[in-house]
């Protein structure tokens, strides 16, 4: 069958939201700095304290910053298994500082090149340790007893009640969400040999939507940072969306056509509700910025726009496709994709394996119903 421009779209978003992916040098990383920064803190503060990662990194789909200089934003979570009755959110806060500073002290005395720098991040709700490429916010919680066995309750200094979450029971809700996904994780697990792997080993259709979604989205309020919409409110009103479809053009465009209808209103709130926590809102800033919720839907059109018009290029060529995609995407990072897919299609014919459908002449993967195309030396002849 031949390819349809759906597929090609398909194959070019693929491939340029590869190039977004986190490095597999940085991931490891990641991981080796949040795992260490976790055995210090069960060094300092005993065997009630763990660290794990939360967000687009443990989701896996995090994307390159937009800019040179930007950093990869990792979240981690900093779980002091008590009761919130045993302490309060600035006594929490202000522990974890101490622990933090004691361990970015004894880095810096150490003089290695992984020395990071701790900060109060703006958000209220975190401690940040800034890497070369990247930084970890680290939040503090304590254990939320009322929604077991997974929730906890963050700090957040500016609130008077604790804030509500469950990383976990997110990350869990999000892989059921594709079949696709589970599979991939199940093979992968069988691979090594281990009984159950994190979301951001493999990539799926789901995924990948999600990058391509936070990607035009960060190109798109590049100007107006203030506004645009949190990731997780992406990924989450996404992930309702999504239908289990394993091309990656229509799974984005009926996404996009969807999200709103996952927006709920309740007592005059807007809400984008945790599916894995009845209490977390994670729009609840709209309510207070009425703007954003507007800027969100303007967003989604112009997005829907742009898939609209690539899925009506057929018959105007791969130039054409790729530069009416790089005027809301990265033309840069699109050329590469499509030089990637010439790269491949070449591989094919090389291995006989492109043929061209008869009396159409159209390049397909070729069967009993093709014929072989020659190989071509570019020197006028070709080889039988």
């Amino acid at each position: 069958m031949t390819d349809s421009t759906e597929d090609i779209v398909s194959t070019l978003l693929t491939g340029a939201v590869e190039h977004l992916d986190i490095p597999e040098s940085l991931r490891d990383k990641t991981v080796s700095c949040y795992g260490d920064v976790g055995e210090s803190l069960l060094e300092q503060g005993g065997d009630l304290w763990s660290v794990y990662p939360q967000g687009s990194f443990t989701l896996g789909t995090v994307t390159r910053p937009p800019n040179e200089d930007g950093e990869y934003d990792i979240d981690i979570v900093c779980h002091k298994a008590v009761k919130k009755t045993s302490t309060t959110q600035e006594k929490l806060k202000n522990e974890v500082g101490d622990m933090l500073e004691a361990y970015e002290k004894e880095k810096a005395d150490d003089d290695t090149d992984e020395s990071p720098i701790l900060s109060i991040n703006e958000s209220r709700r975190c401690w940040t340790l800034s890497y070369d490429n990247f930084h970890l916010d680290v939040v503090p919680c304590v254990s939320d007893e009322e929604y077991p066995p997974t929730s906890i309750l963050v700090t957040d200094l500016k609130l008077r009640p604790w804030h509500h979450s469950n990383p976990k029971g997110y990350a869990d809700w999000f892989r059921d969400r594709s079949p696709e996904m589970l599979r991939a994780l199940e093979a992968k697990a069988e691979e090594i040999g281990v009984p159950i792997v994190p979301n951001w080993t493999v990539r799926s259709t789901l995924q990948r939507m999600v990058q391509v979604m936070k990607w035009h989205c960060a190109l798109h309020f590049a100007d107006d940072l203030d506004d645009r919409p949190p990731s997780i409110i992406i990924t989450t009103l996404a992930a309702h969306a999504y239908s289990g479809e394993n091309d990656l053009f229509t799974a984005t465009i009926n996404a996009v056509g969807n999200m709103p209808k996952h927006i709920t209103e309740e007592s005059d709130k807007l809400w984008v509700r945790n599916p894995a926590h009845e209490l977390e809102n994670f729009a609840d800033k709209w309510h207070e910025y009425p703007e954003r919720h507007e800027k969100f839907l303007s967003w989604l059109d112009t997005l829907a726009t742009v898939l609209d018009s690539a899925g009506d290029s057929a018959g105007r060529g791969l130039d054409y496709l790729v530069n009416r995609l790089g005027e809301a995407f990265d033309l840069g990072l699109l050329r590469k994709s499509a030089r990637r897919m010439g790269l491949e299609t070449k591989q094919l014919r090389d291995a006989g394996k492109l043929g061209m459908t008869r009396n159409a002449g159209a390049l397909t993967v070729a069967s009993r119903s093709t014929s072989p195309v020659p190989f071509h030396t570019f020197h006028g002849q070709t080889q039988r």
